[in-house]
């Protein structure tokens, strides 16, 4: 552990004022933008997630300095989240009601802090005490290195999924079930 570590839990409306802080470091680990990691694109998706019943936030900060957060929130009936995913899947994969499935949506380390167990850190901390029988995330399918954590921290690929935003890369759906973390 990093001396000096600070996790905090916030709710949509403890993080409102802290959205500006969440962008920037965003734009910061996407600098080298494809058109799809825009500020505007980001900040329109940040406010949309922010209305999810259930959503949680943790931050990370080490003297003060925002090194990293996380985000997610349980994903609804009728959710939208599996839009664009590619079959075949198991019969009722995409299935929701609110209990089943947590939706990790930004898992954002500052590139400085990294590979120093942050991300696994802020991982396992919104994953903690929760009661979804599982955990999905949308994953780079080319970034090596996370793709590597997840494996080891017991994340599985599914299949692949392109949501339908303008310039919308495919990603990888992986999952963690509850009895893995």
């Amino acid at each position: 552990m990093i001396d000096g570590l600070d996790l905090r839990h916030h709710t949509a409306h403890q993080a409102t004022d802290l959205v500006d802080q969440f962008v920037a470091l965003y734009l910061h680990v996407y600098a080298d933008d494809d058109g799809f990691h825009t500020e505007d694109r980001y900040r329109r998706q940040l406010a949309g997630h922010m209305q999810r019943d259930g959503w949680d936030l943790v931050t990370a900060t080490v003297d003060g300095e925002s090194v990293g957060y996380i985000y997610g929130f349980p994903l609804p009936a009728g959710t939208g989240w599996w839009t664009g995913i590619h079959e075949p899947v198991p019969v009722g994969f995409t299935d929701e009601d609110g209990k089943r499935t947590f939706a990790i949506s930004e898992l954002m380390v500052a590139p400085a802090w990294r590979r120093r167990g942050i991300a696994r850190t802020l991982h396992d901390e919104l994953l903690r005490g929760r009661h979804e029988e599982r955990a999905t995330l949308l994953a780079d399918p080319e970034n090596a290195p996370a793709q590597a954590a997840y494996r080891s921290w017991g994340w599985s690929r599914v299949t692949s999924l392109r949501p339908g935003w303008d310039h919308a890369p495919t990603f990888d759906v992986l999952i963690l079930r509850a009895s893995a973390e």
